[in-house]
């Protein structure tokens, strides 16, 4: 079963595996998305995580992504795609970038995936997530309202929301804004010195983020 009705991948590019972790290339319709595939055990776990407006692979809080890539690979057998968008900023783009990610991922039998992302990717997994009710749950991290529009469409999967309450970019308001139209589950955890980045608040992004990642994926799936 596909992600999404009309999402195909043209062809898939893949370097050798290099310190557990292997370079993509997903062609598509319009041009490659750049990807870096963390291996893990076998199985059917796996996190796809997407910036903001500005694209790029490492995430808030100074590489984010990669270390806990890195982390739920080493020690839970759980796979992730860190995905680079081929139009940055473009919302109905970037949400084809990351079904063609979940198409990757299905690919690999990684048929449970979480969806991370942070401000514009926020709402780019929100808009996914709520639309494709085989993604397992969706954090967003500093999101945006623009985009959010359908959240409701996530439950019965679970949704956090992170945010700074010192962001300078986006205020607080909108992750509250976002919980408030979204049913359960759902978890909102406000950092009071962060800013858009979030890098005031690393250890405590990083515990409170593993630790929901973990409950999240050990879950049974939903029928």
């Amino acid at each position: 079963m596909a992600w999404a009705l009309g999402i195909r991948l043209d062809s898939v590019e893949e370097s050798p595996v290099m310190r557990g972790v292997r370079e993509v290339r997903l062609h598509m319709d319009g041009g490659a998305i750049e990807c870096r595939y963390h291996e893990a055990a076998p199985g059917e776990a796996a996190v796809l995580w997407m910036f903001g407006a500005g694209g790029g692979l490492g995430g808030p809080a100074g590489g984010l992504y990669i270390r806990l890539a890195e982390r739920l690979a080493e020690d839970d057998e759980v796979a992730s795609l860190r995905l680079d968008y081929r139009r940055p900023g473009d919302l109905n783009a970037c949400v084809q970038d990351v079904l063609g990610g979940l198409l990757y991922l299905e690919g690999r039998e990684r048929t449970r995936v979480v969806l991370v992302g942070h401000s514009f990717g926020a709402a780019v997994a929100i808009a996914v997530g709520s639309a494709n009710n085989r993604v397992a749950g969706v954090a967003a991290l500093s999101t945006q309202i623009y985009g959010t529009e359908g959240v409701e469409g996530l439950s019965p999967r679970p949704l956090l929301l992170i945010h700074g309450a010192a962001d300078e970019v986006l205020p607080e308001y909108c992750s509250h804004d976002v919980y408030d139209r979204a049913l359960e589950p759902k978890r909102l955890i406000v950092y009071p010195a962060a800013r858009h980045g979030l890098d005031h608040c690393r250890e405590e992004l990083e515990r409170d983020l593993y630790g929901w990642l973990r409950e999240v994926l050990e879950r049974p799936a939903l029928v």
